[in-house]
């Protein structure tokens, strides 16, 4: 039997950015986020993307669905968002509101990332009179903060855009809510930290715990490739730095992004790394690596609510830390309906867990 130390109590924290896929992946790795997390800010870059009201509550149903077939049901409520493009309309902004169950809109400049391909090419020049609206109804903006201009080396990308783009559209739009998703430098969160009010950025637990030599150690190691790119040490620690400030602007976004192994280990492989099986605990690590354990409560379970104009959760989960003796490794893959899936930090020792009571 694992021995515990010590032990933590929470309020039940919410993942204000993941991706779920569907279908047999979506079933697969629901579970693992609803056995943490009460609510998800669920990514629409599916294929085709999740673009009108319609498709994301024929994907929010979907999600539902999988959630009763795993005896979910009641446990895990999905906050949907539309994909942004050039063609976007007022019309499905407005219906988007009146829903109750969209949530926000989310930016992928047009080859960013997975499945970007149908995102903006020009956000001002071709958005603006959405974003207006969107600003006028109080309907946030999700931003994927990279530019995708070839000239610009990846490491830079999201601090050039912040000068191009985020800047520009603040000072069209001041009273437009953003949040700068998955932050990687210290150029994005000093830019958060110190904005006007509005604006509010996610940290995923790989750009809290790793730099981007892990990307290189002993060769190339895909499954610590993502998007945004891991970044130089002095990145990692002002995230860290933003991370346990307890300033309510930066709280938890995962980024969980589920590959199959044969599609991370290619020619040409995708970019995500998969954190869902056991978030809350890499989160936990690099708060009590940094001793602020005392600060986890507020960036996982209460700074995005009070974002998103919601109530913080009305139940528990408790954190457990084993001994270093009976501490368990993360598995080296997951079987996922017959593909394998590789977690974030396969093999690594893991000293904490979500207890199965709270």
């Amino acid at each position: 039997m694992q021995e515990i130390t010590k032990s933590m109590k929470i309020i039940r924290p919410d993942d204000w950015h993941l991706h779920l896929r569907d279908g047999a992946m979506l079933s697969a790795v629901l579970p693992h986020t609803a056995r943490q997390f009460t609510r998800a800010i669920v990514m629409p870059n599916l294929q085709p993307p999740v673009t009108t009201v319609d498709l994301a509550l024929a994907y929010k149903t979907r999600i539902l669905k999988a959630a009763e077939e795993s005896g979910l049901e009641g446990r895990f409520q999905p906050l949907m968002t539309l994909y942004l493009t050039d063609n976007t309309s007022v019309s499905e902004v407005i219906k988007a509101k009146e829903s109750g169950k969209v949530y926000a809109f989310k930016l992928y400049p047009a080859g960013a990332t997975t499945n970007s391909d149908a995102g903006v090419t020009d956000l001002l020049a071709n958005c603006t009179e959405v974003l207006e609206k969107m600003q006028q109804l109080g309907m946030p903006l999700l931003v994927h903060g990279e530019v995708t201009d070839p000239e610009i080396d990846i490491f830079d990308r999201e601090a050039v855009f912040i000068d191009r783009v985020l800047i520009p559209l603040r000072k069209a739009l001041p009273a437009l809510k953003i949040v700068m998703e998955h932050i990687t430098t210290s150029e994005g969160a000093q830019y958060v930290r110190d904005s006007e009010e509005g604006i509010a950025a996610t940290i995923t637990p790989q750009h809290l715990l790793y730099n981007r030599n892990s990307i290189f150690v002993g060769g190339v190691r895909p499954h610590y490739y993502c998007l945004p790119i891991l970044k130089r040490e002095k990145h990692r620690k002002a995230l860290i730095d933003a991370a346990i400030s307890g300033n309510a602007r930066f709280f938890l976004g995962t980024d969980s992004a589920p590959h199959a192994k044969d599609r991370k280990e290619s020619a040409c492989g995708c970019a995500g790394c998969y954190s869902a099986y056991h978030a809350m605990a890499l989160y936990a690590k690099a708060f009590e690596e940094n001793n602020a354990l005392d600060k986890l409560e507020g960036f996982a379970s209460l700074h995005g609510p009070a974002f998103y104009g919601l109530s913080p959760n009305n139940d528990y989960i408790v954190l457990e830390k084993l001994t270093q003796s009976d501490s368990a490794n993360i598995p080296q893959e997951l079987d996922i309906d017959g593909q394998k899936l590789v977690p974030l930090g396969a093999g690594e020792q893991l000293l904490w867990r979500v207890a199965d009571h709270a």
